[in-house]
């Protein structure tokens, strides 16, 4: 029983002393986690702006027009619907 509680921490040594004895690793790690920032801080900012917040008011229209975005059937006039809704 006590060897199950002391499995998260032996994971993390595990984890741990293999970073801790990377050469080319860490510099890879480096570049990846500053593509990820790039990916999805600085491209963010730019072509995904928020949509809720400039074309609705309040959180209450907000929360309608996502509540019948997400129940919205898929038949024609439901759909036309949230299509104009999203497109405007």
């Amino acid at each position: 029983m006590n060897a199950i509680f002391h499995l998260p921490q032996r994971i993390f040594r595990f984890y741990a002393d293999g970073f801790r004895s990377m050469t080319i690793g860490r510099k890879l790690w480096t570049i990846i986690i500053i593509k990820l920032v790039v990916i999805f801080g600085i491209l963010k900012l730019f072509f995904f702006p928020d949509l809720l917040a400039s074309r609705y008011d309040n959180d209450r229209d907000r929360a309608e027009a996502v509540r019948e975005a997400l129940t919205a059937r898929s038949d024609g006039a439901a759909a036309a619907k949230v299509t104009a809704t999203v497109n405007k």
